[in-house]
């Protein structure tokens, strides 16, 4: 964890342009913020401990954002995770919550419902 005690959201999606808008959007308003372009890179890089919150693109190539869930629920960490997908199905939105997503965010997203989620995180 930084020394501040601040803690990050950290952005997860293979889009460059979704994932940096993302970036400047969060760090406009004062949050600290960090990026992954791969669930791959997310596990091999970040330490979840020190993440206020998730922000998860589901359709990336190796692990889709359930899958990534998925791991990090049977390795033990809760943080608040928002899914963020294209097609929010019906059956995609109850295997989010089945595994404790606390939302499901519609492209395009909706600023102000992202930045209240991250709030509500404790970003």
């Amino acid at each position: 964890m930084q020394d501040d005690g601040t803690r990050v959201v950290a952005v997860i999606d293979d889009d460059d342009a979704v994932r940096e808008s993302l970036r400047f959007l969060l760090e406009i308003v004062g949050f600290d913020v960090a990026t992954y372009g791969s669930a791959g890179q997310f596990l091999a890089e970040a330490n979840p401990d020190d993440l206020a919150c998730l922000l998860v693109d589901q359709h990336m190539p190796e692990l889709s954002g359930l899958q990534l869930v998925t791991r990090l629920r049977h390795e033990g960490y809760a943080l608040p995770i928002a899914l963020i997908t294209g097609s929010p199905s019906a059956d995609l939105i109850r295997r989010a919550r089945e595994l404790g997503v606390s939302t499901v965010l519609e492209k395009p997203l909706a600023d102000d419902v992202l930045l209240e989620f991250v709030e509500r995180a404790g970003g």
